[in-house]
């Protein structure tokens, strides 16, 4: 079976305009592999990312890491953070490993692999280059007002009507 197809285009421009804002990372350079430490087989550890002048009125943060090039319709979740509080401006490498690693009362929602934490990059073998977005979306509430039973996909809906910016970073993987 072949896996070739198209490259899916980036996401973020199809949603609705958004504030932009910088985010930074240790771990990531934007556009470039990433690090083993970012690899599902190497470490899944997930990434240090620092980000500042949210826009006026930002109340949270939610944080993801989506590969749009994953050969299926729905791409697929790495990691989804909700309600990190408004003045978080850093995450460690390493925050993605439980809800005990996040602030206040942040907390994981299930990634595509089945856990509720960082699940690092795991492309097919022999498959095109990937892309991981890691996005901070400043949100306009408190509270995204999901919780942890909900899938990514409930997560963005409600992003949808939320968000007031989003600073995004990305990096790639292939085996």
């Amino acid at each position: 079976m072949s896996l070739e197809r198209p490259v899916t285009p980036d996401p973020y421009p199809l949603l609705p305009a958004a504030a932009v804002f910088d985010v930074r990372s240790d771990d990531i350079s934007d556009g470039l592999p990433l690090k083993d430490d970012q690899v599902n087989a190497a470490g899944d550890t997930s990434p240090h990312l620092a980000w500042g002048d949210p826009p006026e009125g930002t109340k949270s943060f939610v944080v993801t890491c989506f590969d749009p090039d994953a050969p299926i319709v729905s791409g697929f979740w790495h990691w989804v953070v909700v309600d990190l509080p408004a003045d978080t401006r850093e995450l460690p490498a390493g925050a993605g490993a439980s809800d005990d690693s996040l602030p206040g009362a942040a907390f994981h929602v299930r990634n595509d692999g089945g856990g509720l934490n960082f699940m690092g990059a795991a492309p097919p073998k022999g498959d095109q280059v990937h892309r991981y977005y890691f996005v901070v979306h400043a949100v306009g509430e408190e509270s995204l007002g999901v919780d942890a039973s909900v899938s990514p996909a409930v997560v963005g809906f409600n992003l949808a009507f939320k968000t007031l910016g989003r600073a995004i970073l990305h990096g790639t993987y292939q085996h």
